[in-house]
């Protein structure tokens, strides 16, 4: 295996199969414009692989050669609990689809330890009333980072991991004392060099109003690939699309083919590609 699929039929075709193994991947978006779909669609196909074969071949197709999915598929979120990660996708994908995949995703839920040292209410976030004892554990645990870190040290190596989101991490820079933007950076660094080790693939997300041009630049040439999802105009309609920015070892097929950009749409099996726009 030297590519694992990213669940979209027509995109994993163009880059040969997928992203190559041991990759970081940056989804970033637009708000609406699709990438948090596409996480979605990448995270249920490559579980349906392994949940509900037939169902994989009607919505997906054969794998291509050189690709192959991985034995497992890990979403990592900083601030939704499962049953409201399965509420979610249900609105976009066919129920089919969310009742068979996720039984076969490891979904965790960190965001007990990202609202630790918030003003929010535990009530909100934590279902037990907490006691003298898990008080004390809570002050003794490490920070969101570390339990990222350890996560990943477990996790990561030959699977899909989906990390949702980025902007969630930003958003308490400065406010946390555990966490700045070069704690960002340094993860996202990071990231990129456990990849080479662990040969799975690991997707990021981050929404593209959160951060800088600078901030973003950064994070760009942290990582091994990065897809673009905006809305584009055309007289009186808006279409979503999805544009490749870099990506090594891949982006020269997409060149090959003179693509600029995929015009996208979101169906019953998720995210999809509608049609390619090429240089003429």
């Amino acid at each position: 295996m030297d590519r694992i699929p990213f669940g979209v039929r027509q995109l994993d075709t163009t880059l040969g199969g997928g992203a190559p193994t041991g990759s970081v991947v940056l989804v970033a978006g637009e708000g609406g414009a699709g990438s948090r779909e596409f996480l979605h669609t990448s995270t249920l196909m490559n579980a349906l692989a392994e949940a509900d074969g037939e169902l994989h071949d009607l919505y997906y197709g054969d794998v291509a050669a050189g690709a192959a999915t991985p034995a497992e598929i890990h979403f990592v979120s900083f601030t939704a609990d499962e049953r409201r990660f399965a509420d979610e996708v249900g609105m976009t994908m066919d129920d089919d689809i969310v009742d068979a995949g996720m039984e076969a995703v490891r979904y965790h839920d960190l965001s007990e330890q990202y609202f630790h040292q918030s003003p929010v209410p535990r009530d909100w976030y934590a279902e037990e009333t907490a006691d003298i004892k898990d008080l004390r554990a809570r002050q003794e645990r490490d920070d969101i980072l570390g339990e990222l870190g350890r996560l990943l040290v477990e996790h990561a190596p030959g699977n899909l991991v989906v990390i949702d989101s980025l902007s969630d991490l930003i958003s308490t820079a400065g406010r946390d004392e555990n966490v700045n933007w070069s704690d960002v950076v340094f993860l996202i660094k990071g990231l990129q060099k456990g990849a080479n080790e662990w040969n799975g693939v690991i997707l990021v997300h981050v929404g593209r109003e959160t951060v800088s041009d600078t901030e973003y630049g950064q994070l760009v040439d942290s990582v091994d690939g990065t897809l673009e999802f905006e809305w584009a105009s055309g007289g009186s309609t808006r279409a979503r699309t999805l544009v490749v920015k870099q990506f090594r070892g891949v982006l020269s097929r997409i060149d090959d083919e003179n693509i600029v950009q995929f015009e996208t749409e979101i169906g019953d099996g998720g995210f999809d590609i509608s049609d390619v726009r090429k240089i003429r």
